[in-house]
């Protein structure tokens, strides 16, 4: 009899579960959904902001734990001293994996730390190798991986930096089972190339197999934003000649060139006042990521994105969150820099008038 592999619900993991349900059920086993640890496994996909919660709800489990995700990818010590096993990395190969060494009272395989140490993975997931999704729907992965090293970002670190990309056949296929297709990519313009120069090409094809009138596409907004940078006339008339989305969502993160340099953003203000307008030309609406009390900001700095916020709220939307050190990041450990009283008061206004969306207080209390 297969033992019984349960799934710790938590919505924040809503994708990661339709994925990795995915893949186990490739290798045999159903993740049973669950709202409290029980039957022979139960696993967790935590996060910086939730894993405080079920840390001590794991530690008391009755059944084997599992815990992965972002924040057990980069705290494999402090979640093996809790959990039974955890998987760090890409969980697609190695959860099943896992699952088969538990039910064969066998080693666990590489790429998973228990508090008898720790094994690198040997592998590197090719995304055509597993279905997005299967019982539980999600939304579909098209690429994984980034060659940027913005120094807040834990993407880099946790998949690489070297970019893989579903083949069109395969995603056109999970498409064909939805009627609103979203995707999930770190810049969904750079499908198809090395995430450095821009493969419209590759584009054009992806959206084309797409088209159908039966069903919306939405490409280029959450939660497949893209960068400022690669917003051209030609990305935008891909997108309006073949999604169905009126916005398109990029990240400018700092109205400070100075400071986008420091956090190594690759790009600069007046690449995503361009990209504003652009997209403005093009008839969306501009919904533009900022991060606010960056540690390494100073208070003109934040003035100046203040001011790019200010901007921006008077042309489209404005999404803002408070910087949060994120563990496995260069910036893990740093305190965000104080918001000035005007810059939270800009905030509030432009949220009460429904320009603005996002938090922006101090978030530090949730790691505790």
């Amino acid at each position: 009899m297969t033992m019984d592999t349960c799934w710790r619900h938590i919505p924040a993991a809503r994708n990661s579960y339709a994925a990795l349900y995915a893949a186990c059920e490739k290798g045999g086993y159903t993740l049973r959904p669950v709202d409290s640890p029980q039957g022979d496994v139960t696993c967790y996909s935590l996060n910086s902001l939730n894993a405080h919660r079920f840390i001590p709800e794991i530690r008391r489990a009755p059944c084997v734990t599992i815990a992965g995700g972002p924040h057990a990818t980069a705290c494999p010590a402090e979640l093996s001293s809790v959990a039974d096993y955890v998987v760090v990395g890409e969980g697609e190969y190695t959860l099943p994996s896992l699952l088969a060494s538990i039910e064969k009272e066998c080693a666990p395989p590489p790429g998973v730390a228990t508090s008898a140490g720790y094994r690198k993975a040997d592998t590197c997931v090719r995304l055509d190798a597993y279905p997005a999704f299967s019982q539980m729907k999600g939304y579909i992965e098209i690429s994984r991986g980034c060659p940027h090293s913005c120094m807040y970002c834990q993407t880099p670190r946790i998949f690489g930096r070297g970019m893989r990309h579903r083949s069109i056949d395969a995603i056109a296929r999970e498409a064909r089972r939805f009627r609103d297709a979203r995707f999930v990519t770190p810049n969904a313009l750079a499908y198809g190339s090395d995430g450095v120069h821009p493969r419209p090409d590759r584009v054009r094809a992806l959206l084309s197999a797409l088209r159908d009138p039966r069903r919306k596409v939405w490409f280029g907004t959450f939660p497949s934003e893209v960068r400022p940078e690669w917003v051209t006339e030609e990305s935008l008339d891909l997108v309006t000649t073949y999604c169905s989305n009126r916005r398109l969502h990029f990240g400018a993160q700092s109205g400070s060139d100075r400071v986008l340099s420091l956090i190594r953003r690759g790009h600069t203000v007046a690449d995503a006042v361009a990209a504003t307008e652009l997209v403005l030309d093009a008839g969306l609406t501009p919904v533009v990521d900022f991060i606010v009390g960056l540690p390494c900001e100073t208070d003109e700095d934040q003035e100046q994105t203040a001011e790019f916020i200010r901007w921006t709220a008077s042309r489209g939307r404005v999404h803002v969150h408070r910087f949060l050190p994120l563990p496995g990041t260069p910036l893990a450990g740093f305190s965000p820099h104080p918001l000035l009283p005007s810059v939270e008061s800009l905030l509030g206004k432009l949220a009460l008038e429904g320009r603005l969306t996002g938090t922006w207080r101090d978030r530090r209390q949730s790691f505790f």
